[in-house]
Protein backbone atom coordinates (compact mmCIF):
# COMPACT_ATOMS: atom_id res chain seq x y z
CA UNK A 1 0.00 0.00 0.00
CA UNK A 2 3.03 2.21 -0.14
CA UNK A 3 2.45 5.59 -1.71
CA UNK A 4 -1.32 5.50 -1.30
CA UNK A 5 -2.42 8.71 -3.02
CA UNK A 6 -4.30 11.16 -0.82
CA UNK A 7 -3.72 9.08 2.30
CA UNK A 8 -3.14 11.11 5.45
CA UNK A 9 -2.28 8.89 8.43
CA UNK A 10 -4.26 9.29 11.65
CA UNK A 11 -1.90 9.48 14.63
CA UNK A 12 -2.88 9.14 18.28
CA UNK A 13 -0.49 10.89 20.68
CA UNK A 14 -0.33 9.97 24.35
CA UNK A 15 1.00 13.06 26.10
CA UNK A 16 1.60 14.08 29.71
CA UNK A 17 -0.12 16.96 31.48
CA UNK A 18 2.95 18.58 33.01
CA UNK A 19 5.81 17.94 30.59
CA UNK A 20 4.89 17.14 26.97
CA UNK A 21 1.50 18.90 26.78
CA UNK A 22 3.03 22.38 27.15
CA UNK A 23 5.46 21.60 24.30
CA UNK A 24 2.62 20.37 22.08
CA UNK A 25 0.51 23.42 23.01
CA UNK A 26 3.48 25.66 22.19
CA UNK A 27 3.67 24.11 18.71
CA UNK A 28 0.01 24.99 18.13
CA UNK A 29 0.19 28.50 19.59
CA UNK A 30 3.34 29.19 17.54
CA UNK A 31 1.43 28.15 14.39
CA UNK A 32 3.84 25.31 13.66
CA UNK A 33 2.14 23.08 11.14
CA UNK A 34 1.55 19.37 11.64
CA UNK A 35 -1.24 17.17 10.36
CA UNK A 36 -4.78 17.86 11.56
CA UNK A 37 -5.08 14.05 11.74
CA UNK A 38 -3.03 14.08 14.96
CA UNK A 39 -5.17 13.51 18.05
CA UNK A 40 -3.70 14.11 21.53
CA UNK A 41 -4.81 12.40 24.73
CA UNK A 42 -3.33 13.77 27.95
CA UNK A 43 -2.36 11.56 30.87
CA UNK A 44 -0.62 12.31 34.16
CA UNK A 45 2.28 9.94 33.33
CA UNK A 46 3.18 7.83 30.29
CA UNK A 47 4.01 4.87 32.53
CA UNK A 48 0.23 4.53 32.99
CA UNK A 49 -0.34 3.64 29.31
CA UNK A 50 -1.51 0.07 28.77
CA UNK A 51 -0.06 -1.78 25.74
CA UNK A 52 -3.61 -2.85 24.87
CA UNK A 53 -4.55 0.80 24.32
CA UNK A 54 -2.03 1.00 21.48
CA UNK A 55 -3.46 -2.11 19.80
CA UNK A 56 -7.01 -0.85 20.34
CA UNK A 57 -6.15 2.51 18.72
CA UNK A 58 -4.78 0.75 15.62
CA UNK A 59 -7.79 -1.60 15.50
CA UNK A 60 -10.11 1.42 15.67
CA UNK A 61 -8.55 3.22 12.72
CA UNK A 62 -5.44 5.04 13.91
CA UNK A 63 -2.49 4.34 11.65
CA UNK A 64 0.08 5.02 14.34
CA UNK A 65 0.50 5.82 18.03
CA UNK A 66 3.12 8.24 19.35
CA UNK A 67 4.09 8.26 23.02
CA UNK A 68 5.32 11.73 24.04
CA UNK A 69 7.24 10.60 27.12
CA UNK A 70 8.50 12.71 30.01
CA UNK A 71 12.01 11.34 29.86
CA UNK A 72 13.76 11.84 33.19
CA UNK A 73 11.50 14.76 34.17
CA UNK A 74 8.51 12.74 35.45
CA UNK A 75 7.14 14.17 38.67
CA UNK A 76 5.47 10.91 39.68
CA UNK A 77 7.98 8.08 39.33
CA UNK A 78 11.78 8.04 39.41
CA UNK A 79 11.80 5.06 37.00
CA UNK A 80 9.15 6.39 34.61
CA UNK A 81 11.48 6.17 31.58
CA UNK A 82 12.26 2.51 32.26
CA UNK A 83 8.59 1.67 32.78
CA UNK A 84 7.52 3.53 29.63
CA UNK A 85 10.23 1.80 27.57
CA UNK A 86 8.86 -1.57 28.73
CA UNK A 87 5.31 -0.48 27.82
CA UNK A 88 6.62 0.52 24.38
CA UNK A 89 8.29 -2.88 23.87
CA UNK A 90 5.16 -4.71 25.07
CA UNK A 91 2.96 -2.63 22.75
CA UNK A 92 5.21 -3.41 19.79
CA UNK A 93 5.07 -7.13 20.59
CA UNK A 94 1.28 -6.95 20.96
CA UNK A 95 0.93 -5.20 17.60
CA UNK A 96 3.19 -7.73 15.91
CA UNK A 97 1.30 -10.62 17.51
CA UNK A 98 -1.91 -9.29 15.96
CA UNK A 99 -0.38 -8.90 12.49
CA UNK A 100 0.44 -5.17 12.64
CA UNK A 101 3.84 -3.66 12.00
CA UNK A 102 5.46 -2.77 15.36
CA UNK A 103 6.80 0.43 13.75
CA UNK A 104 3.26 1.80 14.07
CA UNK A 105 4.15 2.88 17.61
CA UNK A 106 6.93 5.37 18.35
CA UNK A 107 8.17 7.04 21.50
CA UNK A 108 10.28 10.12 22.17
CA UNK A 109 10.84 12.43 25.11
CA UNK A 110 9.02 15.72 24.53
CA UNK A 111 9.71 18.52 26.99
CA UNK A 112 7.67 21.61 27.79
CA UNK A 113 9.56 23.75 25.24
CA UNK A 114 9.96 21.04 22.56
CA UNK A 115 7.50 22.49 20.04
CA UNK A 116 9.80 22.19 17.03
CA UNK A 117 11.00 18.66 17.89
CA UNK A 118 7.36 17.59 18.34
CA UNK A 119 6.33 18.91 14.92
CA UNK A 120 9.41 17.26 13.38
CA UNK A 121 8.47 13.93 14.97
CA UNK A 122 4.92 14.26 13.65
CA UNK A 123 6.17 15.02 10.12
CA UNK A 124 8.64 12.11 10.15
CA UNK A 125 6.16 9.64 11.67
CA UNK A 126 3.42 10.74 9.27
CA UNK A 127 5.73 10.23 6.26
CA UNK A 128 6.75 6.80 7.50
CA UNK A 129 3.12 5.77 8.09
CA UNK A 130 2.10 7.14 4.68
CA UNK A 131 4.77 4.96 3.08
CA UNK A 132 3.44 1.95 5.03
CA UNK A 133 -0.16 2.66 4.06
CA UNK A 134 -3.28 2.43 6.21
CA UNK A 135 -3.14 0.15 9.23
CA UNK A 136 -6.35 -1.49 8.13
CA UNK A 137 -7.81 -1.81 11.62
CA UNK A 138 -9.07 -5.15 12.79
CA UNK A 139 -10.01 -7.73 10.18
CA UNK A 140 -12.47 -9.21 12.67
CA UNK A 141 -14.54 -6.02 12.87
CA UNK A 142 -14.96 -3.70 15.85
CA UNK A 143 -13.55 -5.02 19.07
CA UNK A 144 -14.60 -4.24 22.61
CA UNK A 145 -12.80 -1.56 24.58
CA UNK A 146 -9.54 -2.77 26.09
CA UNK A 147 -9.49 -4.02 29.65
CA UNK A 148 -7.60 -2.16 32.34
CA UNK A 149 -4.66 -4.54 32.24
CA UNK A 150 -3.92 -4.04 28.56
CA UNK A 151 -1.73 -7.12 28.20
CA UNK A 152 -2.95 -10.13 26.30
Amino acid sequence: MAGTEGFSPKILVFSTNNISDPGIDLAASSHMHYSPDVVVISLPCTSGIKPGWVLYAVQQGFDGVFIAADGEECAYLPDCSRRTAKIMADAQALLQGQGHDPKRVKMAAICSVCAEPFTNYMHEFSRMLADMGPAGGSSAGPSPAPSGTGAA
